[in-house]
């Protein structure tokens, strides 16, 4: 069975056993990710519907890809600019295709349950933690009032923006024409 899936903005087609080179997804060496952009699978000629399915990987290894030079260059006026760049990418070892959804789902409302039952001692704790603010607030007093005491603190000058405009030229005073006179005028 075969899929395409989604991520990174990219789209991959994959089956089991595959192994593939994606954009950055979080994660160490050995974790499992779950590829839910499913946009279509099939098997063999025939194609399936992709509604509940997700792609399971492994992740191999978190790398960088090769180096790729940037080199901008526009001529007759002395401008060139290089650059590298090299993309971190993740490696993944397709492990199933075609795996339901559906039972990651009921496994992540069994983890939102526990949340819910431990939400109750610390409403209990956050009664009780007012009491120790009040406490806290007249002990950050006490260095308040030192800090007071300390020496002002003095205003640098603002720095100058490297990229700020030079103030603009006021324009000369007209001057009045002059009569020019030539050697035939006299």
């Amino acid at each position: 069975m075969f899929a395409i899936v989604r991520t990174g903005g990219k789209q991959y087609r994959v089956a089991a056993g595959d192994k593939i080179a994606v954009e950055k997804l979080p994660g160490e060496a050995g974790d499992t990710v779950t590829l839910d952009d499913v946009l279509l699978a099939g098997d063999g000629g025939e194609i399936k519907d992709s509604k509940g399915l997700a792609v399971s990987a492994e992740i191999i290894a978190q790398e960088r890809s090769e180096k790729v030079v940037v080199f901008k260059k526009r001529r007759r006026h002395n401008y060139r600019r290089k650059q590298g760049h090299r993309q971190s990418l993740t490696l993944l070892r397709i492990t199933a295709v075609g795996a339901d959804k559906a039972p990651k789902k009921a496994a992540a409302k069994k983890a939102d349950a526990k949340p819910v039952a431990t939400e109750a001692p610390k409403k209990e704790a956050a009664k009780k933690a007012p009491a120790k603010k009040s406490e806290a607030k007249k002990a950050d007093s006490k260095p308040a009032a030192k800090k007071a005491d300390a020496k002002p603190a003095t205003k640098k000058p603002a720095a100058k923006k490297a990229d700020a405009k030079p103030a603009a030229k006021k324009a000369a005073p007209k001057k009045a024409a002059a009569k020019k006179t030539t050697k035939k005028d006299s």
